[in-house]
């Protein structure tokens, strides 16, 4: 056949192949609102960077199926966000829901070792129906499909993974939301292992889409998505947010950035927060915008484990990761979703050199009958040992209470570089109030409390602390951003480079 020939055939197959499910399925997706896969994808990357691998694949199980499975589902290849390469899949599914298939599981399997042999980011954008039928059936079927690549879900966190959960996202795409460092769902999606239809069928009734995978249920009882959005151009934007703060690959730091306009003002402004009488209550996160660059928190899991405040943020244009206490919910006692939470945020940046801050205001963790039916032991020494491995640098602020085991899991003692903390700070090993009644068998109630609970406070202050330096320095709280930016750039890890040891970069991502 002439050359002419050959590459006016190509140019055919391509033009197919880009038309993915066909003008229909299109047009429905943009009378709904959705983008389609292409645009997701321009969206995602930066304007011409990216290069597409496997335009041409199509399903190879049933010879009828192949001109109606353009790029077998999948859009796969490399491109650039801010200038750095990263891999990225995007499902699309308008053909056939972005079942997963054989030629398309090599497709994103390629993708995926390239970014962990070349140290680039994986990106997956997910909407799919699960497993393709009938191609996954019988023994032909599994064997062809299932199994055959033993590197498909192991993380060992040698690159930053990111995914995102659009409209409906069963088998695969719910597989890497819960594999990935951050994870993106559009509201109104549904995240699940199986579909309603499916689960229906099994369990013999209806099944309600919210109850099985919304939103709110992985927001406020799963924590296994990081962060919610309204659309698909808002999901894109928060990818690329999140890659901003990631290296390209654990043996990288964290890239810097310009210090954004108005940083470090107004330090006076936290003791406007800060109450005065120790049993009130404030809002943690507005302290934090104040300290750190402007503009720069990205809280993660915010409507999980609220108690407990994980964010990344900048300090001087340096990326950290921050775990608070956050006395507006439940006093910033530490529930068992709380403790889930700072494992999996510590894991993370200790995995890829972002050093942790921790600010303390707790008065222990959460404790009774539905704590310990929560398993809340466990989930307490997942805390402890993650926090006895940290090897970034990690700075411990005690704000206001440290109390009981809380103290140590929040950086407490030995565990970290430096401990500072502000005059307000109260240690002990309780709360007072609780102490009083066993120490002085006295209640708030009793004749003689008072008397008995001043007793009890006045060891409490952290001056005795700082006196034989297991506090490094009682700093005010306007002083805390100054002294961050000093100490983080003391305990910059020189002889490593600034480079972890990563000892849970095997750790689960998900709890």
């Amino acid at each position: 056949m002439p050359h002419e020939a050959l590459l006016a055939e190509l140019d055919r197959r391509r033009e197919a192949a880009r038309a993915m499910g066909g003008e229909e399925k299109l047009a429905k997706r943009r009378a709904g609102g959705d983008l389609n896969a292409q645009e997701r994808l321009d969206k995602l990357v930066d304007a011409d960077s990216f290069i597409e691998l496997g335009v041409l694949g199509a399903s190879a199980r049933f010879e009828l199926d192949a001109d109606e499975t353009p790029r077998d589902g999948k859009l796969v290849g490399f491109g650039r966000i801010d200038g750095r390469d990263v891999g990225v899949v995007v499902n699309d599914f308008t053909t056939k829901g972005a079942s997963t298939s054989a030629t398309n599981s090599r497709k994103m399997g390629y993708v995926r070792k390239a970014c962990t042999e070349r140290g680039m980011p994986f990106v997956h954008v997910g909407e799919s129906t699960g497993a393709r039928l009938p191609d996954a059936m019988g023994s032909r079927g599994m064997g062809a499909l299932l199994g055959n690549d033993t590197s498909q879900f192991r993380r060992m966190r040698d690159t930053p993974w990111v995914a995102a959960a659009l409209n409906t996202s069963f088998g695969s795409s719910a597989w890497l939301c819960c594999c990935s460092d951050f994870s993106v769902m559009k509201k109104g999606s549904i995240m699940s292992v199986s579909s309603p239809r499916l689960v229906s069928m099994a369990i013999g009734e209806k099944v309600d889409l919210e109850e099985l995978g919304g939103w709110r249920l992985h927001a406020e009882q799963t924590g296994l998505i990081d962060y919610f959005v309204d659309t698909d151009e808002e999901a894109m934007q928060a990818i690329r947010r999140f890659l901003s703060y990631m290296p390209s690959h654990n043996g990288q730091l964290p890239p810097a950035a310009e210090v954004t306009e108005g940083s470090g003002e107004g330090q006076e402004r936290i003791l406007e927060i800060l109450p005065e009488k120790r049993t009130q209550v404030y809002n943690m996160k507005k302290i934090l915008e104040i300290i750190f660059d402007r503009g720069s928190l990205l809280e993660i899991k915010a409507r999980f484990g609220k108690p407990l405040i994980a964010a990344l943020a900048r300090l001087q244009g340096q990326v950290v990761g921050v775990i608070a206490n956050n006395p507006m919910s439940g006093g910033g006692a530490l529930s068992a979703e709380a403790c889930r939470k700072a494992v999996d945020f510590t894991v993370m940046c200790d995995s890829f050199n972002i050093p942790l801050i921790r600010f303390m205001d707790t008065p222990g963790f959460v404790v009774g009958l539905d704590a310990e039916r929560r398993g809340a032991p466990g989930h307490i020494m997942n805390f402890m040992n993650a926090t006895c491995l940290t090897t970034v640098p990690q700075i411990t602020v005690l704000c206001r209470k440290a109390y009981g085991r809380a103290y140590v899991a929040m950086g407490g003692g030995a565990h970290n570089d430096v401990m500072v903390a502000w005059p307000m700070a109260e240690v002990s090993f309780m709360d007072p109030v609780f102490a009083t009644n066993i120490v002085h068998n006295k209640a708030p109630s009793d004749e003689g409390f008072e008397e008995a609970l001043a007793d009890i406070q006045k060891d409490l202050e952290v001056w005795d602390m700082a006196r034989i330096f297991s506090a490094q320095d009682v700093i005010k709280p306007q002083e805390t951003r100054a002294f961050l930016i000093r100490m983080l750039d003391v305990h910059r890890r020189r002889r490593s480079g600034g480079i972890g040891e990563h000892l849970m970069r095997t750790w689960p991502t998900s709890y």
